[in-house]
């Protein structure tokens, strides 16, 4: 997917860049797939903020995902489509039954293509097959973490795993995109092939208008504010933290503080941690 850049005709223009789109072939999303996606401000059911920089934005509808793939008939892709809700491409797809869902698009995967899920299916991308069908050394995409509840794993644009081995205690070992290994069980179902869109993370935003249209606020920095407002303000000029670490502004750690939570106990499934030597 390349990208095109603007002259410098204004300041926003000047270092801007967005997609060409030309994986895109169908401009207008199947009705019977979408569905309202409400607006919360980061607000909770109480109406408090528990996501800060949050509000506004464009009125978006949401694509109806089928991350489970539970029906094996072979489907049609009928086109590639956008998704204003996920930064990967989405791919509608048809079965003889004339059933459509949406599915994650993965690179190289074109209208007039024929999709297959199920064990006995080919390595070709955009098909789902459980770990234990997979050959050892495919990239995989869509992963699940438990049978039957749907992908959740590796589902951004761009991204990756790979299926490292196979254990006799019915486990896999799958590498995903930020170094870590984890194991997964074989009956888990993944998809085969490259999360499409692969250059998303090339493209330049260029104005603040365009964070604005995606529902996000500014985000002021806590040393620019006052004692009061959050641990980092107050000071001369521009002062340091002050502390030894840096702080939220309810006094917890950050950056680099790690939030992993230990009551889900999910360590004994991790064999080697993101960017550990």
């Amino acid at each position: 997917m390349p990208t095109r850049k603007y002259n410098p005709t204004t300041p926003g223009r000047r270092n801007m860049t967005v997609p060409t789109f030309e994986e895109i072939t169908k401009f207008t999303p199947e009705k019977s797939l979408l569905t309202i996606k409400k607006k919360h401000a980061g607000r909770n059911s109480y109406g408090r903020i528990t996501v800060r920089h949050r509000g506004g934005g464009n009125k978006v509808k949401y694509r109806l995902i089928d991350f489970k793939r539970m029906d094996e008939s072979p489907a049609k892709v009928i086109g590639i489509e956008y998704d204003p809700n996920r930064t990967a491409y989405i791919a509608l797809l048809e079965t003889e039954a004339g059933k459509k869902s949406y599915i994650v698009a993965p690179e190289g995967l074109t209208a007039g293509d024929t999709v297959y899920c199920g064990a006995e299916s080919d390595i070709k991308p955009g098909n789902t097959l459980p770990l234990a069908n997979i050959p050892v050394g495919t990239f995989i995409y869509n992963i699940e973490l438990t049978p039957g509840k749907g992908a959740q794993l590796v589902r951004s644009a761009g991204t990756a795993a790979q299926l490292i081995s196979k254990e006799v205690n019915g486990m896999a070992q799958v590498r995903l995109p930020s170094g870590e290994v984890r194991y997964i069980r074989l009956e888990c179902k993944a998809s085969i092939g490259q999360v499409g869109n692969i250059e998303h993370d090339t493209v330049k935003v260029g104005k603040a208008g365009k964070t604005r249209h995606k529902g996000i606020r500014p985000t002021v920095r806590g040393s620019v504010m006052n004692p009061c407002d959050h641990p980092h303000g107050g000071g001369e000029g521009k002062s340091p933290v002050g502390l030894p670490n840096p702080v939220t502004p309810w006094g917890k750690p950050a950056l680099g503080y790690k939030t992993r939570s230990k009551k889900a106990r999910t360590d004994k499934y991790i064999v080697r941690r993101r960017n550990a030597k």
